[in-house]
């Protein structure tokens, strides 16, 4: 191969090509990762719809909820 403008291209393009492959690799993590949260958060959630349901049955028993009359 020559040194000359064709090589010069085909460096830089495979310098661009090893950086594009960092940050494919870098997105699959990322998705990976967004998807973990989302899966917690919604655990989350039903927790805490969980929690409220049992609070407001506890206030029931106990007599302390507002009349809505």
């Amino acid at each position: 191969m020559s040194d000359g403008p064709d090589s010069l291209v085909l460096r830089f393009m495979r310098q661009v090509d090893a950086k594009l492959d960092r940050v494919i690799d870098d997105l699959a993590d990322i998705k990976v990762r967004v998807t973990n949260v989302e899966e917690n958060l919604v655990a989350l959630n039903r927790r805490v719809d969980r929690t409220d349901l049992r609070i407001e049955r506890i206030e029931r028993r106990l007599d302390l909820t507002e009349s809505t009359a």
